[in-house]
């Protein structure tokens, strides 16, 4: 998400504090790229420059080009400080944005007051465009140009408290959020690696699918369609992937396979790799779970996450919700000693375990023949664990007798036919 040529970011820790300029347009037409860094460390009550980042001349020169090609003089960099108020954060400010027609690149919506987290304030890109990926129909995804939207899932386990247009962002990791969960484990050139899988009935809605790629952390492609979704937007719509890739694009000799703008991988022999793999796995995924299954009251089922979650406006740990709980009962603000957890945030954090698959869909036309009946049901194997009895053989469905059309007269009739007869006489 390209915003603006310019960014400053202030950041403060207990003891440390440091500033660092972005710029394109102070790097315009140079081969070699600056980014000037002053680094402070606390002494006392005050911050001084950290003689063991950088020596005070070049913490003094580095200051000046800041002040130089910036609206930020050494007034207003000490007012952004002092927001900080003795504590920890950071701070980014973005200038010279993009431009879409006349306008500037970016929308903003205040939002309603008192409204659901629905109509929460927000920041648009103008244009609204979704990017391209192979197998993609739909064309709306607003990961793709919201700042709230890519906020809640820019994190693979979020910590921070983000808000947008003075409104908190509620993050959403997708690994939580998902039913008919599974996790698949295997190796790329000798790494082990660990994919999650499940359906998300959000993504069901938006016709959309795809693996999302972490790395440290921090979400770097979304939306990866691999295998079959490649080919056809029916395919895997509504499967989500989640999978961190930190050890395989963090070479041993300390080479990065991502690039500089943190919006993709390069391309490598360890990313073919991966490529092939999670498409090995995807379709293995929808195959055993969604493509060979009938499904009840298929055009009006909705799916519910295997569990659901709420964080702690306080610890930011994640607690668990019973399954009989409505999350719409939930306040704006929740805290641990709040129904339905009743507990405290030192209590440890509850782990995601796979879940086990009760329902599916099938490919659009797959039971076209079955037009009698929407669902068959059957008793489970004593081989097979659980309980559904939505499971069905595809060997055991009785499809109808197909009957070839003939063509004219049959064969035996033709003696019998009193036309021919009489035209054999003429």
């Amino acid at each position: 998400m390209r915003l603006g040529r310019d960014v400053l970011v202030l950041t403060q820790t207990a003891n440390s504090r440091s500033i660092a300029f972005l710029s394109q347009s102070l790097n315009e037409g140079k081969d070699n790229i600056e980014i000037p860094i002053v680094s402070y460390c606390r002494q006392g009550q005050q911050m001084e420059v950290d003689p063991s980042a950088q020596s005070e001349s070049l913490a003094k020169f580095n200051l000046k080009a800041i002040q130089d090609n910036s609206p930020f003089n050494k007034y207003l960099i000490g007012e952004k400080a002092a927001l900080f108020c003795g504590g920890t954060g950071t701070q980014i400010y973005i200038w010279n944005l993009d431009e879409w027609g006349s306008e500037c690149c970016l929308e903003w919506h205040d939002g309603l007051k008192g409204g659901s987290s629905f109509h929460q304030g927000d920041i648009f890109i103008r244009s609204k465009r979704s990017r391209a990926r192979l197998g993609q129909l739909n064309q709306k995804v607003p990961l793709d140009y919201s700042l709230r939207a890519y906020l809640e899932v820019i994190f693979l386990v979020p910590r921070m408290k983000i808000s947008v247009q003075r409104k908190l962002v509620k993050s959403r990791p997708l690994a939580n959020f998902l039913t008919n969960t599974i996790i698949a484990t295997g190796d790329i050139l000798g790494r082990a690696v660990e994919l999650i899988l499940g359906f998300s009935q959000l993504e069901w809605d938006q016709a959309s699918c795809g693996v999302f790629l972490y790395w440290h952390g921090r979400l770097i492609e979304a939306y990866k369609r691999v295998g079959g979704m490649i080919h056809s937007a029916d395919v895997g719509r509504g499967v989500i992937g989640v999978m961190d890739v930190t050890n395989l694009m963090d070479d041993q000799d300390g080479r990065v396979w991502v690039h500089n703008n943190k919006q993709g991988f390069q391309d490598c022999e360890t990313y073919a790799c991966l490529e092939q793999w999670l498409g090995k796995k995807a379709d293995e995924y929808w195959d055993n779970n969604f493509d060979s299954l009938s499904l009840d009251n298929e055009d009006n089922c909705v799916y519910k996450p295997d569990c659901e979650w709420v964080q702690c406006d306080k610890c930011r740990k994640w607690r668990m919700l019973p399954p009989t709980f409505d999350n719409r009962e939930l306040p704006m603000q929740w805290f641990c000693y709040m129904e339905p957890f009743k507990g405290k945030c030192a209590d440890a954090e509850q782990k995601v375990k796979p879940g086990i698959v009760a329902v599916s869909t099938k490919r659009s036309g797959y039971d076209c023949m079955l037009k009698g009946s929407r669902s068959i049901k059957m008793e489970p194997d004593a081989d097979v664990s659980g309980t559904d009895d939505k499971f069905v053989n595809s060997e055991d469905v009785q499809h109808p007798t197909l009957k070839r059309l003939k063509k004219g007269l049959p064969r035996h009739e033709d003696a019998k036919s009193p036309s021919l007869n009489k035209s054999k006489k003429r």
